[in-house]
Parts: structure tokens; sequence; C-alpha cells
């Protein structure tokens, strides 16, 4: 047996449990706190099982998960950032964390953890398309349903959330359409402000 790639597997997955304390804006739809990124991550996998059918293009499922699943975990190092704030030094914060956390892993599984990190964050491919739109659309759902809790909580209107989130329509225009309804419906009701 292996016992150094073990030994370096076990590192790993004790250092990603601190995902668990990597708390998002988005509250939680029936719960009175915000989701951790570990939570968010689960949710999106789930997401995209029940959802890959509206994709606009066929999807290998299977890495469209691994890629909800690992794309978060550079919150670890560089924090959650707010997806309506200014982005400021995000990425190189993402590139130094993934850098440094995967590097935890056997080499093989370090890369492969690296490819689906910046697949992910590229945004090329069908299947970061759909997870891209899957981690834009979810915050749209707890938003609605916790009467806008965050969106009143950062002044963020309408025309902000369609303007930031459309590029759900690159991974799947069905859940687009849906997701501009939805706004439509949250104006209607002044959960958020349309100006």
């Amino acid at each position: 047996m292996d016992t150094d790639r073990l030994e370096r597997q076990i590192q790993f997955l004790l250092e990603i449990d601190k995902l668990k304390s990597v708390y998002r804006r988005t509250y939680l739809i029936d719960a009175d706190r915000r989701e951790n990124s570990a939570e968010h991550s689960w949710h999106l996998a789930i997401l995209v099982m029940v959802l890959a059918e509206h994709a606009n293009e066929p999807l290998d499922i299977s890495r469209v998960m691994r890629m909800v699943l690992v794309h978060d975990i550079v919150e670890i190092d560089a924090g959650d950032t707010y997806f309506y704030s200014d982005q400021g030094d995000k990425i190189e914060r993402e590139r130094a964390a993934a850098k440094r956390i995967f590097a935890l892993l056997p080499a093989d599984q370090s890369l492969e953890f690296q490819n689906l990190w910046e697949e992910f964050e590229g945004g090329v491919t069908p299947e970061s398309h759909f997870a891209q739109a899957m981690d834009r659309f979810v915050p749209q759902l707890h938003n609605f349903h916790t009467h806008g809790r965050s969106w009143t909580e950062h002044g963020i209107t309408a025309e902000l959330v369609l303007s930031r989130n459309e590029r759900i329509s690159d991974g799947s225009t069905i859940l687009w359409e849906w997701t501009r309804s939805l706004i439509g419906r949250a104006v209607a009701s002044g959960i958020i402000k349309e100006l």
C-alpha cells in the first residue's frame, strides 16, 4: 500500500472540511442563516443532476458535477467574494489558493482538480457553461424564496441581477428565461426594486 499517497489524500480531505466554515451572502431558504460554501457546492451537484436535461448542449454530467464540487474549494484561502461587489484581486487570490490546496493531493489528483477548477473558471466548454449557469441560477432561487433578503441587505436591483446573471443563457436558455420570469415576479411582488 502506498501510505504516502493515502496520507496526502487524507490531509486534503481534512483541509477541505474548512469549506464548511466559509459563509456566503445567500441565506438558506428555510433558515435564518447564510449558507456555507460546502452546502452550496453540494446543492449545485444536485441541481446538475436534476436540471441537466435543460442544458443547451449534450454534457458529460459527471464532469459538470465534479466541477461544481471542486470550484469553490479555493474559498478556504481566498474567501467568498460577493458576486455583486467589485471582484478586485479575486482571480489572483483564487489561483494561489488552488495551487496550495490542490498540491496537497498526489500529483495525478492534484492535476485533475486543478484542471477542473480552471475549466470552470475559463467558461469555454459546454460543461463549464452549464456549471457556471447552475452557480448563478441557485442564488436567484434562494433570494426569491427568502423574500429578497440578501438583495435588500446589499441594495441589489433587478437590473443588476439580470445583467450579472445573463450568462446563465450560455448554459441553458430555458433556465435563463425562467430566471428572467422569476426576477419579473420578484419585482411585481416588491421583493426587489427594478432600478
